[in-house]
């Protein structure tokens, strides 16, 4: 039986490189923009949430920079060695997220501080809900077809800024509007179980790459995952 190479050529390889590394530059670009507008207009109104967003933003510039340094390696060969570490790297973001996102929320809850209306914030938040799920969905896909668990798990953080994005701007406008302020810190829990699932999934390398070569023979079927979709043994999911 004939293998089938599922893998992209060498040329096609290049330009899916060249789109994470232009992904992963906006998205350092935006985040830098971003946690400056909101650390900023937080201080300013009080707003432990927005601080917390901007702080978020740090996390998610520190997580594109990892996938930046190993995509800025010439040789495949190298920037399959730095994969596992990029992985880690963005795992800890994820982790140090989740812890920041509960003691704020906690904080919250139990009436410390009370934030101001912040317009900057409000504006800053919608932009993020508009602008971030394409970044993350166009590095996605580009990840998932390069095989490339830590631009897969890249965009997963990015998706999860839009999540956090939705919460912020519900927040805010529930504050300003209606006086609430138990909503964010609620919503903001959810995000940190969230965080942390995908800080799991990150260190283990699951749920994130594709499949290099489809199996041929009917023992490497049957060594193959469940789901058939036939990983590599260095590349530890299939989704």
């Amino acid at each position: 039986m004939t293998v089938m190479s599922l893998a992209p050529s060498p040329a096609r390889r290049e330009v899916l490189t060249r789109r994470i590394r232009l992904l992963v530059a906006t998205t350092i670009t935006y985040n830098v923009i971003e946690a400056v507008v909101a650390i900023t207009a937080g201080s300013i109104a009080s707003s432990t949430a927005l601080i917390g967003f901007g702080l978020d933003s740090v996390i998610e510039v520190s997580s594109a920079a990892a996938v930046a340094w190993q995509f800025s390696a010439r040789d495949h060969g190298v920037r399959e060695a730095r994969e596992r570490r990029t992985l880690r790297i963005i795992a800890v973001s994820f982790f140090a997220l989740a812890a920041y996102v509960s003691v704020d929320a906690v904080r919250a809850l139990s009436g410390t501080g009370e934030a101001g209306r912040s317009i900057p914030g409000i504006v800053i938040a919608a932009l993020s809900l508009a602008i971030m799920p394409f970044l993350s969905a166009a590095q996605r896909r580009a990840g998932h077809e390069l095989g490339s668990a830590s631009a897969v798990a890249d965009s997963l953080q990015t998706l999860l800024c839009t999540y956090l994005s939705a919460v912020l701007l519900v927040g805010l406008l529930l504050n300003a509007t209606l006086g609430w302020s138990w909503a964010d810190p609620i919503a903001a829990l959810v995000i940190a179980i969230i965080a942390v699932k995908e800080g799991r999934d990150a260190w283990h390398g699951t749920g994130c790459c594709a499949p290099a070569v489809r199996p041929a023979a009917p023992a490497e079927v049957a060594a193959a995952p469940a789901d058939g979709c036939g990983c590599t043994p260095d590349c530890a999911c299939c989704t």
